[in-house]
């Protein structure tokens, strides 16, 4: 059976890229393997993708894949973007961080928001492939729904009116940001 690395301890998204990639590939994860996170230096979220690939495949003779992802809010100046992890870390929980983005955006009109996802993929031969994909919503007036993760109950997608946490996985898993990067990296690869 085939290996691949998926390059993050996000308990989360390691389900969610699993789920994507297909059944033929034993699915490993750095916490399983001991592998600590790298630095993450990048400007934007391809280069971190790329740092987090390169720095896991140094660790494992077979294809590594690494995500970075984030939620980038217009009236926020796209922030959180890359920092989206750093700042539920900052703040000692997601919830945390999403209470302090609701209190921020009090007073904004303007709710347009991006869900970013940038997949990296690094075949065992040290050739590196990357794509990016966008979904569009907006930031919800509340925290709603348990399901999810990260900024999931906060963040409405598109001809949607519940967010991702109030969303069945399934449903979810089918549309948002990382299942329209991975189809690219699909398209592109044609193994996964």
């Amino acid at each position: 059976m085939k290996k691949i690395l998926i390059g993050t301890h996000n308990r989360g998204k390691f389900k969610e890229i699993a789920h994507l990639i297909s059944k033929k590939y034993k699915k490993l994860s750095p916490i399983s393997l001991k592998i600590k996170s790298p630095k993450e230096t990048g400007k934007t979220f391809i280069s971190n993708s790329r740092l987090k690939v390169k720095f896991f495949s140094k660790f494992v003779d077979y294809a590594v894949i690494s995500d970075d992802s984030g939620l980038c809010i217009e009236a926020l100046n796209n922030r959180p973007g890359i920092y989206s992890a750093r700042l539920a870390k900052k703040y000692g929980s997601f919830h945390k961080a999403m209470q302090i983005i609701l209190k921020q955006m009090k007073t904004k009109k303007n709710r347009n928001a991006v869900f970013v996802s940038s997949l990296s993929y690094k075949n065992k031969n040290g050739k590196i492939t990357s794509v990016e994909a966008k979904l569009k919503g907006k930031i919800s007036y509340k925290i709603l729904g348990k399901n999810g993760f990260g900024y999931d109950p906060i963040f409405i997608p598109l001809k949607n009116s519940f967010t991702f946490g109030q969303m069945k996985k399934n449903k979810k898993i089918k549309m948002d940001h990382r299942f329209l990067a991975f189809a690219k990296l699909k398209k592109k690869i044609k193994i996964l």
